[in-house]
């Protein structure tokens, strides 16, 4: 029979008073930083047209994303480190544990799709623009909204069936899939098993199509005529493949391997890289490792 819970208590990272106010405060600052500048590269690319391109448009959406993905995790996070109240109600456990998954899962896709459309520009440029037309590009984007609804329908189901008994005490400072399955007093092996297997075909999948085209890409560059030509063509990947291995590093140790659930402590750390930290970091990548965004960004200030 499921118990009637009506809220958990997060108690990640649980220290002394003055130590929870400098988290609330970095928290903060972060989430600032964060949504600041990925709301400029937003603008950025609005206000250039030579910025509207298929390359550009994944970026925009990008960091409307990351802005999304933040915002699900990071205030909540620092009003509970400032205030104390390290409650939440079971309905916003869910909530949050479904759009958190949401965002998550379709960032993966999109790294994937950027993948892709850097593969397309590198290795067949004279059909470039034909294959990666305005259709195509937003069939994307959708599909990979699509793909995480599928993936945080399924987890957050399967999570949520679940019966808790006590202690509600979740040790972690959202609701994460691991966490909150940790403290149930159901067998777990099934929901394990489907989180392991969806969220590992997910990550497995996507940077195969990430690896699959920088292989191709690699190849391509080694045999252009050109030292100039080599470093254009490699400045156009390097922030990409900086931000996907940020992304994909973390996020393998903590849904694709199997014992996910079995270091909650270690955990809190190492989320806070993929949920706070990479989508602040983002725009800085790929603003300061992009010519072309510098170039408009410059342009646009000068203007100012």
């Amino acid at each position: 029979n499921h118990t009637k819970v009506t809220e958990f208590i997060l108690v990640g990272f649980k220290s002394h008073p003055g130590s929870q106010l400098l988290l609330s405060v970095l928290f903060s600052t972060m989430y600032v930083v964060t949504v600041v500048g990925n709301a400029c590269m937003v603008l950025i690319i609005r206000m250039d047209s030579k910025l509207h391109t298929p390359m550009y448009f994944f970026l925009e959406n990008l960091s409307i994303l990351d802005i999304c993905y933040s915002s699900i995790i990071t205030p909540k996070a620092a009003l509970t480190f400032s205030l104390g109240r390290r409650i939440i109600s079971y309905s916003g456990c869910a909530s949050q544990m479904f759009f958190f998954s949401l965002f998550g899962t379709t960032e993966a896709f999109f790294l994937a799709v950027m993948a892709y459309d850097r593969f397309i520009a590198i290795c067949n440029p004279l059909l470039y623009k034909i294959i990666m037309n305005k259709r195509l590009c937003v069939f994307m984007v959708v599909g990979s909204y699509l793909s995480g609804c599928i993936n945080c329908t399924i987890q957050t189901g399967f999570t949520f069936s679940l019966s808790f008994c006590g202690p509600k005490e979740i040790n972690h400072f959202f609701c994460d899939v691991p966490a909150v399955m940790h403290v149930s007093c159901s067998d777990t092996l099934v929901n394990e098993i489907v989180m392991l297997a969806l969220c590992g075909s997910i990550i497995v999948g996507t940077a195969l199509v990430v690896f699959i085209s920088y292989g191709y890409i690699i190849i391509t560059i080694v045999q252009m005529p050109s030292a100039e030509s080599r470093c254009k063509a490699f400045s156009t990947c390097s922030s990409h493949i900086l931000a996907i291995s940020l992304f994909f590093g973390t996020v393998f140790f903590m849904y694709a391997q199997p014992g996910a659930t079995s270091s909650p402590d270690k955990s809190n750390t190492i989320s806070i890289l993929y949920t706070i930290v990479i989508p602040m970091l983002n725009p800085f990548i790929y603003t300061l490792r992009n010519n072309e965004v510098k170039g408009s960004l410059k342009k646009q200030l000068k203007r100012k």
